[in-house]
Order: structure tokens, then sequence, then C-alpha cells
């Protein structure tokens, strides 16, 4: 196996875990409704899962659980990485950011802080900040 394969099946083995992830908190509420199954074929779409893994993930959701993750650094880098996917077609609508906002819960985010990561990730993602924002980021590693 190259070493671009490696990289590349590393990358979708992500991909299907965090999509995972994301069924697994759309059926907290029990089954999914027709809007909630939609989004999650965009979903899918957005992060390259074949039809017949989807169908497995929807099958069987719990084969799949939420992956524990103890730092701070992990949670944000996971919300990070579906904040990439999601705003890949530069938008984001109301049923994604209810999804996102289960999903940061799950990861281990209190309900203040997974709304304050959201309104923060959403404003970053749609290059709605303000020039102190921008300052800080550009210069909080000098």
């Amino acid at each position: 196996m190259s070493i671009s394969e490696i990289y590349e099946s590393g990358i979708q083995k992500n991909n299907l875990a965090h999509f995972a992830s994301i069924v697994n908190m759309a059926f907290i509420d029990g089954a999914l409704n027709d809007e909630e199954k939609g989004l999650l074929s965009k979903f899918a779409d957005k992060f390259d899962i074949s039809e017949e893994q989807y169908s497995e993930v929807i099958k069987n959701p719990k084969r799949f659980a939420l992956e524990a993750v103890s730092s701070k650094e992990e949670r944000l880098h996971h919300l990070f990485d579906l904040f990439k996917m999601i705003f890949a077609d530069n938008y984001v609508d109301p049923h994604e950011i209810k999804l996102i906002h289960q999903y940061a819960i799950g990861l281990g985010c209190s309900e203040d802080r997974a709304l304050e990561l959201i309104k923060k990730s959403i404003r970053i993602f749609q290059g709605k900040i303000d020039f102190e924002e921008y300052q800080y980021l550009i210069e909080k590693d000098q």
C-alpha cells in the first residue's frame, strides 16, 4: 500500500467515524424523520461515504459509537473537521446546526459551550470576523 493510499484510507476512516457519530446523534430522539434522513444523506455526500457504508451505519448506528474525546483540543478538532465538511458548499442550514449542537454535546461540551463554539465557528467559516479577531488569529503565535 502506497503512502497516498494509507493517507486516503485514514481520511476515509476518519470521515466514516465522523459520519457515524452524526448518525448516532440523529438517533438520540428515536427514529429518523424524513428531514433527518435528507440531512444525513447530504452529510454522507460531503464525507464521501459510499451507499454501502451509509446503509451499514443507518442499519446499526450503535456499532459506531461516538468516540469519547478527552481533551479540549480533540473536541475542537472534531468540530473543526465537521464545520469544514458542512461549509464545503458555503452554506449551513438550521438542521445542520441542530446536529452540530448534538454532536458537540456528545463530544463532551456543555450546552453553553456548544452554542458558543457553533456561533463562533459559523462566523469564522463565513468570514464574518472583526479586525480584533483577525489580528488575534494572525498574531497569536508570534
